[in-house]
């Protein structure tokens, strides 16, 4: 069953010719995407944030499914804006700039926001620690710590008490193909990224800017920010980012 609040959405746009493929991160849900997809669509454009698979369901559930399955599901999404436009920008927040950078590299797009978008763990996250992957089961979980956000739709707050260990390794997956395919990427591109961000290193962030085939790039530092670009607070200032830049694709 999916959590009340966590479903796929999607906004009608009024006026814009492109249309915004929102993607979400590992083991968040599409709720952290609607402050960001609701100030997309007030400005005109057109916003589907698809829910990923074993995401705003279980932890048990999310053991099920692996990065490609996540990966059919951006592919499948970015299908469906198909029949609204020929122009459709990805903007991912966590593992979804991730997922945004793989579908960019695959598939026609007119630009690219990645927000907090791995490419190194932080060492806060200690996944030097994580056992090899021949040596866990369904049974191995890692805890997570409860959210309790504010001013935020409450079911970002709905997020899973446990990871499975083995997604993590999906996850990773999904880091390796982004590290390979940026090369491939020729869509003007904007990289956000907070400089506390305790996720995803900050290093990431100019990785990507470095080895992406596009020669339009920017990168923008936030200083005090962490991962949860699209819910912390101030949040307004960068969705403004990210309009200027739509704005002049």
């Amino acid at each position: 069953m999916i959590i009340a609040g966590t479903e796929s959405f999607f906004l009608p746009g009024n006026g814009k010719k492109e249309a915004v493929l929102l993607l979400q991160g590992f083991a968040g849900n599409t709720a952290e995407l609607l402050p960001l997809g609701n100030f997309l669509n007030a400005q005109g454009y057109a916003v589907l944030a698809p829910r990923l698979p074993g995401h705003g369901t279980t932890a048990e559930d999310m053991l099920r499914t692996n990065a490609e399955d996540w990966l059919d599901a951006v592919r499948d999404a970015y299908a469906v804006l198909k029949g609204f436009t020929q122009d459709i920008v990805v903007v991912g927040a966590s593992m979804g700039g991730s997922l945004a950078l793989l579908l960019a590299a695959e598939k026609q797009v007119k630009g690219i926001v990645a927000l907090a978008a791995p490419i190194f763990i932080a060492q806060e996250q200690g996944i030097s620690a994580l056992p090899p992957k021949e040596m866990l089961t369904s049974s191995d979980f890692t805890p997570e710590v409860e959210r309790h956000l504010e001013n935020v739709p409450s079911a970002a707050n709905l997020i899973y008490n446990k990871i499975p260990l083995l997604s993590v390794y999906d996850l990773l997956d999904v880091i390796e193909r982004t590290k390979n395919c940026l090369p491939k990427i020729t869509a003007p591109s904007l990289i956000i990224h907070g400089n506390a961000d305790t996720m995803a290193a900050v290093e990431s962030a100019r990785y990507i800017v470095d080895h992406i085939g596009s020669s339009r790039k920017e990168i923008v530092l936030l200083d005090g920010a962490g991962h949860l670009l699209t819910l912390m607070e101030g949040r307004e200032k960068i969705f403004k980012k990210i309009i200027t830049f739509l704005d002049t694709l």
